[in-house]
This record gives structure tokens, C-alpha cells and sequence, in this order.
């Protein structure tokens, strides 16, 4: 089982690698033709982003758009965040996120796909955009601390995973305290069996990996989460959705391990309190607001 996991996620890398190399080739100099498109139907890519945001982004990084879904529009992103967009291809999702938080906040991407890295961060460059990091690793082994981001976001990429309970653990082990996610995902109907989902589709073609909406909700309530929503927005086959998916980490959870300096660091509803880094625990609150409705001894 190990090997065939390899194997599906080194099909996975292949496919996207090959993605990124046709929109880094089919891209000339600013007076010739526009980047040459990643072939996907009208349920897949830039298409479902609104036509203000496809404006404001490179023509690369519309063109490298694999997603089903747009997470950054149910994300309720807020100035000052921090996102992680896990398997970010080539950074549409960051560069969005990162206009949204603005400069106070920070926008990371996560990929590990070399050739897709490269043109996330050529597609940085092209869109000024000094507020985000991309990062090389597997969403199942996420390069960040512990209660690092306040929001998580993914298009179409957990679908991807060969364990998916390594991806619902990592991304709340992440998330700090209240902090939440914003999917796009394709989920199954309940009555679809794994060989039906198969029938439908490929695996790199985001169909055949895909957990039915009873094992969406029972992965993330069994990794922590709270306030789990998973809605439907349009079909992508039959009996399989393209699916907004949100939930809560709650903001008191029991320590976890090799963080408890962070679990113990939080006093008046505020981290690092009186530090650079001090960030509210409830997102929804601002630090002054926290240590004023606390009574802290430290308010400045």
C-alpha cells in the first residue's frame, strides 16, 4: 500500500510539474501571445474567479489555475492574517490571499512541485507582491510550526492527498487557536462507493481520490475541528461536487505536542502577549480589543 502511495503521488507531481512547464513555455515577452492555457473543462480553473480578480493577476498565474472552486471568496480573509494555501500551484490563491490581508499580513504557499514553485514565484514577482512566502513540502508534512496561521486555505488539492488524515492533523496543528479553513474541494455523494468514484475518473483528475461528504466531515471532527460545513456549489461529474468546505479550530484546545510554550503563552485572549508578536486568539478581535475586554494589565 505504501508503494502504490508513492506511486499515485509521483503521478500527482508529474502532472502539475507538466502543467507548469506548458504555461512557462507557452509565455513570450508582453507584446506576443498570452500564455498557453492548461487544458480543463468549465468546472475546473480560472474561469470560476470573478472577473475583477482575474484582472488584477498575472496572465501565468490564470493560466496554471487547476482549482475547482475559488477558497479565497468564502475565506472571509481580514487585514493583517496569515494563509496558508496548501498545494498553491502557481500561487493564484496566495496572490489573492495576499491582497486581501494586505501588507501587515502574509499569504504562504505550499507546493511540491519544483517546476510549479518556479512559476509561483516568477508570478510573485510579475504582481509586486512582497507579502508572501512559498514553501516546498507535502500538505501530509507541512513546513510551518505549530499555531502559525490564522486561516487555511486549498483548491482542489486535498482530493490529491494519499492520506488525507495527515492533511486534516497538519492543517490543524498549523492553525492557531480560533483560526479556520476555507476549502474548495470535490466530494462524493454518500452512496458513491470508491469503485464508483473510480468510474468517474482519474485520480490526478481530482475524481477518483475523493472522500464522500460523510468522510469529509467525519476526517476533520476526528483531527479537531469544529463548525464543519461542507455545501456544494456545481457538479463535476455525476454524483460528484465541487464543494465549499469551512471549519473552526476551536480556541481552546489542549496542548499540542512540542508547542506547549504557545499554549502557555496565551493570557487576556492574547499570544506573545507585550512582544513583536503578540495576535489575538479570536480572530474576529482585535489585540486592543482582547486586552480591554480582559481588564489586561497590559494594554499598549
Amino acid at each position: 500500500m505504501r508503494e502504490q502511495s508513492t506511486d499515485l503521488r509521483e503521478t500527482v507531481r508529474q502532472r502539475y510539474a507538466a502543467a507548469a512547464v506548458k504555461v512557462t513555455e507557452g509565455g513570450t515577452a508582453c507584446c506576443g501571445p498570452q500564455p498557453a492555457a492548461v487544458e480543463v473543462d468549465e468546472n475546473f480553473g480560472s474561469i470560476l474567479y470573478a472577473a475583477h480578480e482575474r484582472d488584477a493577476l498575472p496572465a501565468e498565474a490564470l493560466a496554471a489555475s487547476l482549482g475547482c472552486g475559488n477558497p479565497t471568496a468564502v475565506a472571509e480573509l481580514r487585514e493583517g492574517e496569515r494563509v496558508l494555501d496548501l498545494g498553491s500551484g502557481g500561487g493564484i490563491d496566495v496572490l489573492l490571499s495576499a491582497r486581501r490581508v494586505g501588507p501587515t499580513g502574509k499569504a504562504y504557499g505550499l507546493d511540491m512541485t519544483d517546476e510549479m514553485l518556479t512559476l509561483a514565484l516568477a508570478n510573485a514577482e510579475r504582481a509586486g507582491a512582497s507579502n508572501v512566502e512559498f514553501l516546498k513540502g507535502t500538505i501530509e508534512a507541512v513546513p510551518l510550526p505549530a499555531s502559525t496561521v490564522d486561516v487555511v486555505i486549498s483548491n482542489c488539492v486535498i482530493n490529491l492527498s494519499v492520506d488525507k488524515a495527515a492533511v486534516f492533523a497538519e492543517t490543524f496543528r498549523v492553525l492557531r487557536p480560533g483560526g479556520r479553513i476555507g476549502v474548495s474541494d470535490v466530494v462524493a455523494d454518500d452512496a458513491l462507493t470508491s469503485e464508483q468514484r473510480a468510474e468517474r475518473g482519474d485520480y490526478v483528475g481530482c475524481i477518483a481520490g475523493a472522500l464522500s461528504f460523510a468522510e469529509y466531515r467525519a476526517g476533520l471532527e476526528a483531527a479537531g475541528f469544529t463548525g464543519v460545513e461542507i455545501t456544494p456549489t456545481h457538479p463535476v461529474a455525476d454524483g460528484m461536487h465541487s464543494a465549499l468546505v469551512r471549519a473552526v479550530k476551536p480556541s481552546a484546545v489542549p496542548d499540542e505536542p512540542g508547542d506547549s510554550a504557545a499554549a502557555t503563552d496565551a493570557c487576556c485572549g492574547v499570544t506573545s502577549c507585550c512582544t513583536s508578536d503578540e495576535r489575538t486568539t479570536d480572530p474576529s478581535t482585535t489585540v486592543a480589543e482582547a486586552k480591554a475586554a480582559s481588564g489586561c494589565g497590559c494594554q499598549n
